[in-house]
């Protein structure tokens, strides 16, 4: 069989509904209070935010550009970015991400951040969980990685809740928002792992 007839996993648009979380994909149809593209500004602007997930979306054009972006990664199935909103889906909480790191190999990284005022309620949590298990059902992933710096605890729960367990430690792997390269703990979840007890 050769190559060119193997069909690459690809991210499909959908609307997952959690009850009391609504992920929508980012794109120019996704409406919220403020507007998409003030949102995005506001959350790049957040500090915790701009630390551990640097957006350079600070002004309109800059978050408007990140937004195309993510639209574009939608049409051609290699980015999956979700906007997690309020049940009605009026109001932006913050956002839940996959995207391949390797596609032909099914290998993909989530990530994720979320608004102040959305913290502490483990909807970040219920988000990755989802898109997680969405990846792997849905858009035909093998592995999905998870790596955050190792002075943010925050994310290391989450992985845990999520059922990503630790594999190691990436030393002064990735240059976060202040700069500096820092080391980052990888957690990952293959296809083939149970969901016991989530």
């Amino acid at each position: 069989m050769s190559t060119a007839s193997i069909t690459q996993p690809t991210f499909v648009p959908a609307t997952l509904d959690l009850g009391d979380l609504l992920l929508r994909p980012w794109g120019p149809e996704l409406e919220v209070r403020g507007g998409a593209v003030a949102s995005l500004a506001a959350a790049a602007a957040d500090p915790e935010i701009s630390l551990w997930n640097p957006l350079r979306a600070a002004d309109p054009v800059q978050a408007q550009a990140f937004i195309d972006k993510w639209a574009a990664g939608w049409e051609s199935g290699t980015l999956a970015y979700f906007a997690i909103l309020d049940p009605a889906g009026a109001d932006l909480l913050g956002t839940a991400a996959l995207r391949w790191t390797d596609r032909a190999d099914g290998l993909a990284m989530v990530g994720y951040w979320l608004l102040p005022a959305a913290r502490g309620r483990g909807a970040v949590t219920r988000a990755t969980r989802a898109i997680t298990r969405w990846g792997f059902e849905t858009a035909g992933a093998r592995r999905i990685e998870l790596a955050h710096a190792v002075d943010n605890p925050a994310s290391c729960r989450v992985a845990e809740r999520c059922g990503f367990p630790l594999e190691g430690t990436l030393r002064a792997s990735y240059r976060f928002g202040d700069g500096r390269y820092h080391d980052e703990h990888l957690h990952a979840r293959l296809a083939t792992d149970p969901w016991t007890g989530q």
